[in-house]
């Protein structure tokens, strides 16, 4: 007859043996070449050449996408150098902003969304060949304080087009981490 620990313990047991079976099944989708030998996802990223996006000169949206673009390097090669390029990414910004609630005594919008779409395509340097090509967006909300605070809120749009700045760079980096990995 079992007694009552020995069945817990085969159970334990058990768990722990399906628990490391199963332990070898998974790839890191940023892990190194050493761990798993088809990773090695840095040194593909760091082959894209993100080019200037294209914006009028002297307007938000030209500072926003250089923020885009300096978040997108940084992710891509983890401030490290940058190697020959054999793909460049092309992206093409526009904004929007929304009122999200309006105070009735005033008429004036308390809180926005900002909201950044970007249509990007990935071309191989050496073909010329368009390999992947997609859109993101991103959207955060900001307030803004009462009409005496006007600096405020204009500090507070530069933080929500930088949030989103952010958002997008991210987007974009895990977009091409899923074509090297899938090729899709």
């Amino acid at each position: 007859m079992w007694s009552l620990d020995a069945r817990v313990l085969l159970r334990l047991c058990a768990i722990a043996g399906l628990a490391g079976l199963t332990a070898g099944c998974f790839q890191p989708l940023y892990g190194s070449k050493s761990v798993v030998a088809t990773a090695g996802l840095d040194d593909k990223l760091a082959t894209v050449d993100v080019l200037p996006i294209d914006a009028p000169n002297g307007t938000r949206l030209k500072r926003v996408g250089i923020e885009v673009r300096n978040d997108l390097i940084f992710g891509l090669t983890g401030g490290g150098g940058e190697q020959t390029a054999a793909y460049q990414l092309k992206i093409q910004l526009s904004s929007q902003q929304q009122q999200v609630i309006v105070n009735i005594n005033t008429a004036r919008p308390d809180i926005q969304n900002y909201g950044i779409n970007a249509n990007y395509t990935l071309t191989e340097v050496g073909t010329g060949k368009v390999v992947a090509q997609g859109t993101t967006f991103s959207r955060v909300s900001y307030n803004i304080p009462g009409e005496q605070q006007r600096f405020a809120g204009d500090r507070g749009l530069r933080d929500a087009e930088n949030r989103a700045a952010q958002v997008i760079a991210d987007n974009l980096r895990n977009r091409l981490a899923s074509y090297f990995v899938a090729g899709t």
